[in-house]
């Protein structure tokens, strides 16, 4: 079975009406924490039996199954941020993101901070924020390398 291109990302607003069939023998204590909720789930990895869910450390294995899919906007759960003061109205500081929900009444991701070991008491949106962690892109390759060849001898001829 060939699924959507991965990592996307999405929640469970409500819990899918076949039982709980769906969830991997050994993740069932962790789902009822999970679903149903507005939390955002980082889908990485599919086996060919279940998907790989992602929450911050928290790994969950799910059969295929309806969710509702969430636009991503370039922040997860462990990335530093800035905050983005508006009009004076707002204290800039840097912290972590702790949780990510999506709010289907605002249409958008809502990120929980935490500023050291403090979590922040409201919920930003990705615009109020700057992300500070550097994500690694492999870009594609600009020059063919000609293969090195190798003469039996112990030398490479170039």
């Amino acid at each position: 079975m060939q699924g959507p291109p991965l990592p996307d990302y999405g929640c469970f607003p409500r819990w899918p009406a076949d039982g709980d069939d769906f969830i991997h023998p050994d993740d069932r204590s962790k789902v009822a924490r999970f679903i149903p909720s507005e939390r955002v789930l980082k889908r990485d990895e599919f086996d060919g039996t279940y998907y790989h869910y992602l929450y911050g450390k928290l790994r969950l294995r799910l059969r295929p199954t309806m969710w509702l899919k969430v636009a991503h906007e370039g922040i997860d759960i462990g990335d530093e941020i800035e905050t983005i003061g508006r009009s004076l109205q707002r204290e800039l500081f840097v912290a972590t993101i702790w949780g990510m929900y999506f709010v289907r009444r605002k249409g958008c991701i809502l990120y929980r901070l935490k500023r050291g070991e403090m979590p922040v008491p409201r919920l930003y949106a990705a615009k109020d924020l700057r992300l500070l962690t550097e994500k690694q892109h492999v870009s594609e390759r600009t020059f063919d390398y000609r293969a090195p060849k190798w003469d039996g001898t112990g030398d490479l001829q170039i």
